[in-house]
């Protein structure tokens, strides 16, 4: 599962997933030798968090500008500029700030970043602005194989999707798979903090001889549909149209087409598998094996735990989510169970050590909780926390891959990959592998922690392990002069 980050975990509960995005920008400034480019890095703690602000004069000279962090650009809601300091505000939980003063060559600032009542020392430096962290892995062209942008219909759900096939060079007919990205709207590459992890698998699958495609989310980019109100049951049948499509053409093997899905699309691949025979065989990229709401709590704590989160909080983070559970099982109108979800956050909240309150300051207020009831009313959320994916799994009958990173804080391997093997053993599956690969996180990089803080300041976009592993198992079972054995 993917999320937006919060900045500082050790005092913002974790179920504070996304960023709020701000409004109108206002500012005030006597001076315009701040206008340009700042980067810097906040370290608290284990974090080490990249930081780009950008600013610019608007109207009548006041200054305006955008804070990029986490793969995410926010707008500053105030910029000032007094006798040389500058102070810049932002919306994230509890609250954010930076205030610093220059240095005499203008192309420095030593300050201070702050937020929810905590204070870390951060420096900036002037910047060209068009700065993008290495990506080594990222292709790009010429590329030896065919590309090609297509469209193609899902006519259950009455929408088009775009995306786009990459064909090896040669004859064929050639093995296919079909990419599925995971939670939150994705494009076709499941570009996320400068990666394009999706972009990297294709061009490394195709090179091997194998056809891919890969699509925008349902109401992403040039798809059409609605994100907002789809379930995993919604995607799945997404991906059974896409392995219709890339089975039609002609360049592809019809019975060799499988579903490669990574995080949600792990959980996908199988849903899709048992609604039609076009699934040729499944790989599983971090896929859950557990019910969403054991993994939400097994993800909060680790991920809380790697950002030197405080007991109380890392118990709060539990307490919140029992008693959120409750209410959406005692209440299937979200209407309904939205002011009773606010209820007992508060309840929960305000049982929480007076000096734990104080240190975390406005990180427990109205936007925190606001933040938190709109997520869990979520038709998605709602699908999620509840479906078990066991039941899917012992029906796959395809071949199937499992691979997980061993440091993955998200998708933790320790929970759900002995619950994929045992899945497999009771349903008597002959053709089904399960791995765990050491140091990788949950986009399968190259890790030290394993945190979702690391993954923008990773260069590595996608392990060669992973990428080698997938290629070679889909070639070994539907390559040339595989023999593909009875279902």
């Amino acid at each position: 599962m993917k999320q937006a980050l919060v900045l500082l975990s050790a005092v913002v509960p974790i179920l504070a997933l996304g960023f709020s995005m701000g409004s109108t920008l206002s500012a005030q400034a006597d001076d315009d030798w701040a206008v340009g480019h700042w980067k810097g890095t906040l370290v608290a703690g284990p974090q080490q968090i990249p930081m780009v602000f950008h600013l610019a004069s608007g109207d009548e000279g006041a200054l305006e500008g955008t804070l990029d962090v986490q793969g995410i650009t926010l707008p500053l809601t105030t910029v000032a500029v007094a006798d040389g300091t500058l102070t810049m505000t932002f919306t994230v939980p509890g609250g954010g700030t930076y205030e610093g003063s220059r240095d005499d060559s203008g192309d420095a600032i030593t300050g201070t970043f702050s937020q929810a009542g905590q204070a870390f020392p951060m420096e900036l430096e002037r910047s060209e602005g068009d700065e993008r962290p290495l990506r080594p892995q990222e292709p790009k062209p010429p590329y030896p194989y065919q590309v090609e942008d297509v469209t193609f219909p899902n006519e259950s759900a009455g929408i088009e999707l775009a995306g786009t096939i990459t064909l090896p060079e040669g004859a064929g007919p050639f093995p296919g798979v079909v990419l599925v990205s995971g939670s939150g709207p994705q494009d076709r590459d499941e570009a996320l903090m400068d990666h394009k992890p999706f972009h990297v698998l294709a061009d490394y699958l195709t090179r091997q001889g194998i056809a891919v495609l890969r699509f925008d989310d349902r109401g992403v980019g040039e798809s059409g549909g609605e994100f907002a109100s789809a379930t995993s049951e919604d995607f799945a049948t997404d991906a059974v149209a896409a392995t219709s499509f890339l089975a039609s053409r002609t360049e592809v093997a019809e019975d060799r087409v499988g579903i490669a899905g990574h995080s949600e699309g792990g959980l996908i691949a199988p849903m899709a598998a048992g609604l039609t025979d076009e699934v040729a065989y499944t790989v599983l990229l971090a896929g859950p094996g557990v019910a969403g709401l054991d993994i939400l709590r097994e993800q909060q704590m680790l991920i809380a735990r790697a950002g030197g989160a405080a007991p109380a909080i890392i118990e709060l983070n539990a307490r919140i989510l029992d008693v959120l559970m409750e209410v959406m099982r005692g209440e299937s109108d979200p209407d309904a169970a939205d002011p009773l979800m606010r209820e007992a956050m508060r309840a929960e909240i305000d049982k929480l050590p007076a000096d734990v309150k104080e240190a975390a300051g406005e990180a427990l207020g109205e936007p925190l909780i606001e933040q938190t009831v709109r997520q869990f009313n979520s038709v998605w959320f709602r699908f999620f926390l509840s479906y078990d994916p066991r039941p899917a799994l012992e029906a796959v009958t395809v071949p199937v891959l499992a691979i997980f990173g061993e440091k993955d804080l998200q998708v933790p391997p320790a929970q759900s990959a002995p619950e994929i093997e045992a899945a497999f053993e009771r349903a008597g599956h002959d053709d089904a592998t399960v791995l765990v690969l050491p140091g990788l996180n949950h986009l399968f990089q190259e890790a030290e922690t394993g945190s979702p803080t690391e993954y923008q300041q990773i260069e590595q976009t996608m392990s060669p392990a992973v990428l080698e592993a997938v290629s070679s198992w889909i070639l070994q079972r539907f390559g040339p002069g595989a023999t593909i054995s009875d279902r």
